[in-house]
């Protein structure tokens, strides 16, 4: 690839619902643009950016690709996004590699919730935005319809820059609605021909121009003072007008073409060179510095200390980790050193390269705005700033979702056990919206997604790339056991067999521990010596190791007082072991006679939800044992505070995307341990029983 100047280099992400077509336009782009010379089909798995056996083998995009293609002197890096909800780590990822997000819609479809992500995410970070109406080739396709629901939600910035030529099986071709020429396809050469725009067009091309102009004048006070005064703006102006306003977020140009036909793709990569801004024209990026501390505000420019921006990372079980970085100042270089300025560490830079999909090309050097990668950095991971050690700089650090799905992982072979601990490491690096941890207590290792698919696929990541065969199963749920009575017992241990004996008597009173905390507490009342001092910690201990187990269903045992009050020794035959054995006899006893109960854990839940879906959620929770208790609106939506049963949330992530179309999120935390309702309480005792009688 030939070296590029800043100001001729485009970032483009392309972002949507899943289906709207993101992969195949990054196909139809790379062909037109003579990148590859014939265009991969999502269905056979031969596309670039698609190239993992995931993605081949579920027809979705799973991870963010880079594709760069060069047209006209520019260079357009395309970062093609999972459009899929469990992966918006990878559009977060993807987003902040890029000036600019086109988002796809389907021409027949209109907008979908993956519409709305995509535009509230790119929305929150004031990111330059833009649409592109896809598959105009299909029935039922609509350009007109799709526009007006775009200007209806999103509003009035939301301006077509082309109109398409024909509908449905009859779509021919793009009109460009600035310098007012159309063009046709030729399906023969597949190349766009030149033409006048047909007549019944004309006023409808007008009137798409009168809606750019108002908009760029609205984005700047001299092009307002003159289109006010002289009721046009000239094509020059609107087309710098129209940058500016893109790169400051506020005008959403709309293009429209059919990817899988080619029509409409030249006259998009036209647009994406003449209307989207380069890195130059990108509003400021917020950094620290990061010596003193205090904030700074950098443009990407060539002429500045070395700065580069780490947005996603690639566990290769090859070729290793590969970092993909982003130049925001100066220059990388390779075989150079910089320093890591979030982790404090110097990194040393091997090779480069630059990435299409799968393949890399080793280059020298790569220039601010430009995208790239390098393999084994030791210490840096996604979200981090490498610098010069001279101008220590770190930018913002990338902020995921917290998982809200968590499943236990099983190895399916004896001694997998190592082999799925460093796997799951490396797809830790590559992956932050994912978490591993163990529940020591049922001796499980868990992971924590974003959704099922998401954790299928880290399952089958497990598989191919490292070898481990796992089942997913439905995690333990950490019951407790408590007494609501008082009990007063006696736990008397005697053995004689010949020489020395063992001899042990303790009166225990067990009840409620009712200050709130979950620690056993243990009073020790004797007077007079009944039992010597120095069996009373034996008694303690041996409470302690037997509250690990409860009586109904062996769980662990909590809020429980045990006061020694009274007991018996024998001068020869006692011994810390025969109390620590009368201790755990008045264990059993005590429980059964204080009217043992099972706790399971609450959890504090809070949804986001629209409000056409509130009662559908309420009466969901309701269903799940859960209480409602309390309502606020929340930006637009309504925030839903619940309290759950964790029993029933495993699959809430599910449930609630299939009851709100994806449209609602939920984040939950422990709350505290509650009473399991008898019917429930009797179900848990008999699996517990069962497992037991198996285990024996």
């Amino acid at each position: 690839m030939k070296e590029y100047k800043t100001k001729n280099l485009r970032n483009v992400g392309i972002v949507g619902h899943s289906g709207a077509g993101k992969t195949t336009l990054t196909e139809a782009v790379l062909f037109y643009t003579k990148t590859i010379d014939r265009v991969g089909k999502i269905e056979e798995g031969t596309t670039i950016s698609d190239y993992d056996v995931e993605e081949k083998k579920r027809g979705i995009s799973v991870s963010t690709a880079v594709a760069p293609c060069e047209y006209n002197n520019t260079k357009i890096n395309l970062v093609d996004m999972p459009g899929y909800f469990d992966f918006v780590g990878e559009m977060i990822e993807g987003l902040r590699a890029v000036d600019l997000a086109l988002i796809t819609v389907c021409g027949a479809s209109g907008i979908q919730v993956g519409t709305e992500k995509a535009w509230d995410y790119v929305n929150k970070r004031k990111m330059p935005r833009a649409f592109f109406i896809n598959k105009l080739d299909r029935e039922n396709s609509n350009f007109d319809k799709v526009l007006g629901e775009l200007k209806d939600k999103f509003g009035i910035s939301v301006v077509p820059i082309q109109y398409p030529i024909g509908d449905e099986a009859q779509f021919r071709g793009i009109v460009n609605v600035i310098s007012g020429k159309a063009r046709l396809f030729n399906s023969k050469t597949r190349a766009m021909e030149e033409t006048d725009i047909p007549a019944e067009l004309v006023d409808k091309a007008a009137e798409c121009k009168n809606m750019i102009m108002e908009a760029v004048a609205e984005t700047d006070e001299t092009l307002l003072e003159k289109y006010f005064s002289e009721g046009q703006l000239s094509d020059e102006e609107i087309y710098q007008g129209l940058i500016a306003g893109s790169a400051k977020g506020e005008i959403a140009p709309v293009m429209c073409g059919s990817a899988l036909t080619g029509i409409g793709i030249e006259t998009l990569v036209e647009d994406i060179i003449e209307c989207f801004p380069s890195p130059e024209n990108m509003e400021t990026l917020k950094a620290k510095n990061v010596k003193n501390n205090t904030d700074l505000e950098i443009r990407i420019k060539e002429d500045a200390p070395f700065s580069a921006f780490v947005f996603k990372t690639i566990a290769d079980p090859f070729v290793g980790k590969l970092s993909l970085f982003r130049v925001m100042t100066g220059k990388a270089k390779a075989d150079s050193t910089v320093y890591n300025s979030n982790k404090d560490k110097q990194e040393k830079i091997g090779t480069m390269y630059f990435v299409r999909g799968k393949s890399q090309t080793p280059t020298q050097e790569i220039v601010a705005g430009d995208i790239g990668a390098v393999a084994k950095l030791q210490f840096t991971g996604t979200g981090d700033t490498l610098c010069e050690m001279a101008s220590p700089i770190a930018f913002e650090e990338i902020n995921f979702p917290a998982p809200s799905m968590s499943m236990s992982v099983l190895p399916k072979a004896k001694g997998d056990e190592d082999k799925i601990s460093s796997g799951l490491t490396k797809l830790l690096e590559e992956d932050p919206t994912f978490k591993v941890s163990r529940d020591v207590e049922n001796a499980e290792m868990i992971v924590s997604g974003v959704g099922e698919t998401h954790l299928d696929i880290i399952a089958s990541k497990l598989k191919n790339k490292f070898g481990a065969d796992v089942s997913l199963e439905v995690p333990k749920v950490p019951y407790r056991e408590t007494i609501r009575k008082m009990s007063d017992v006696q736990g008397k241990h005697k053995k004689q067999s010949g020489g020395h004996g063992q001899y042990g008597d303790v009166w225990i009173k067990f009840e409620p521990r009712n200050d709130g905390e979950d620690e056993l507490q243990f009073v020790d009342q004797i007077v007079g010596g009944v039992v010597p001092r120095q069996y009373i910690p034996a008694v303690d201990k041996g409470l302690r190791e037997c509250i690990q187990r409860g009586i109904l269903a062996g769980y662990p045992v909590i809020r429980l007082k045990a006061t020694l009050h009274d007991g018996s020794f024998h001068p020869v035959d006692s011994s810390e072991m025969a109390f620590k054995v009368a201790a755990s006899l008045a264990y059993k006893k005590g429980l059964q006679a204080a009217d043992p109960i099972l706790l399971e854990p609450v959890m504090h839940v809070e949804v986001i939800v629209p409000d056409e879906y509130m009662g559908d959620v309420m009466g969901d929770i309701t269903k799940k044992r859960g209480r409602v208790l309390g309502m606020e609106p929340d930006d637009g939506n309504q925030k839903i505070i619940a309290e759950v049963p964790m029993a029933e949330l495993f699959k809430y992530a599910t449930d609630l995307k299939s009851m709100t179309q994806a449209r609602a999120n939920f984040s939950m935390r422990f709350e505290r341990y509650e009473e399991v309702p008898a019917l429930e309480s009797n179900k848990i005792i008999e699996a517990a029983k069962k497992l037991k009688e198996a285990e024996e």
